[in-house]
């Protein structure tokens, strides 16, 4: 089998370890863990999906101001506008007014727009030009990907079936993200309405090796040293992994999220749209369980995101899980609590 061409894009970047910490958009890849991350010889990432064009600058500067090491920006490929009618938003409204109560919510006001502004976070990544631009739920459009090749930036997309990677390989991206099943977060199928494939990292490993003719990066699940040797030996070019950073000393987890975490020895996630209308994986809590029980409730991507901020807002504040988004992928083992440098060194000792 001949070799993945560009397969030492990771050696290109100058990375000691062939490692991505997971852009987690939403507090966990805090300016530490990504600037940690990176000075550590892995690939530090931002989860910038959530925020404007100034935000994401001051991040990149921040980061910038502890390591000169490569760093990389993530952001989400945006569907058109969801639809919300009035009387799908009155349902939304009645199937949580339970907790606006509990929480001392006010009855929400939802309006447009649902997320930021993509060609406008776009543009900023161009002009930051990070050591790589990753992105997720779909294809890059064909013009953005002629302006990040002439900026000289190298692309990663996230695919979830074979189909998905053949897509990406033949739009220009210079690496796939393979997705299991078993990853935390946000779900990268491109169809937000579409049924999860469900299809597992050494399956789709399996499926992608020889088939797709770009590196190749394996993500779900993977929380130990063997883990790694496993995805690499099975054919990866790198790995990624975010649940096995979320309780480092320098993620921004935030504390109600850290405990639940850190609380039991074995996680019992599953994918869910109860919190932003797309399927992503997480700690089961109330609000999953409930809510997974009124789907006519749940709003569209990213319209049932912005909807349940505020609940997430107030549970973090109450120091209360029940309401948070508890991403978290199926990895086995304890979680590192110490400096992430440290986790890097203990994976690839």
């Amino acid at each position: 089998m001949s070799a993945p061409k560009d397969s030492n894009l990771f050696q290109k970047l100058g990375l000691k370890h062939p490692l991505i910490v997971a852009p987690m958009a939403g507090g966990p890849s805090s300016v530490d863990l990504v600037a940690s991350a990176s000075a550590a010889g892995a690939l530090g990432a931002m989860g910038g999906a959530y925020s404007n064009s100034a935000a994401i600058e001051t991040f990149a500067a921040q980061v910038r101001q502890r390591t000169d090491k490569p760093c990389a920006i993530n952001l989400f490929v945006p569907h058109g506008i969801a639809e919300v009618t009035p009387d799908r938003l009155e349902r939304a409204i009645e199937a949580t007014a339970v907790y606006r109560r509990e929480l001392e919510l006010a009855s929400p006001q939802l309006a447009l727009p649902y997320e930021e502004d993509f060609d406008t976070q776009f543009e900023t990544v161009l002009r930051l030009k990070p050591a790589c631009f990753s992105f997720v739920f779909g294809l890059l459009p064909v013009d953005h990907v002629r302006e990040v090749k002439k900026a000289g930036i190298p692309l990663i997309g996230t695919a979830t079936t074979l189909d998905e990677a053949r897509a990406l390989e033949e739009s220009g991206v210079d690496a796939v993200t393979l997705q299991g099943f078993e990853a935390g977060g946000h779900r990268g199928i491109f169809d937000a309405k579409a049924a999860d494939s469900e299809i597992g990292l050494r399956d789709l490993l399996a499926q992608c090796v020889g088939a797709i003719h770009v590196p190749l990066i394996a993500a779900g699940g993977l929380m130990t040293a063997e883990d790694v040797r496993a995805a690499l030996t099975a054919g990866a070019q790198a790995v990624q992994m975010g649940t096995a950073f979320l309780a480092c000393a320098e993620a921004g987890t935030s504390a109600p999220y850290r405990k639940k975490l850190l609380e039991a020895s074995e996680r019992r996630t599953r994918t869910t749209r109860a919190f932003s209308g797309r399927f992503a994986r997480g700690i089961e809590n109330r609000f999953m369980d409930e809510m997974d029980r009124k789907p006519e409730g749940i709003l569209p991507f990213p319209a049932q995101n912005k909807f349940t901020r505020d609940m997430r807002g107030a549970s973090t504040a109450k120091g209360s899980p029940d309401f948070l988004s508890l991403w978290s992928g199926t990895g086995k083992g304890e979680l590192w609590q110490g400096k992430a440098a440290d986790l890097i060194e203990r994976l690839f000792d």
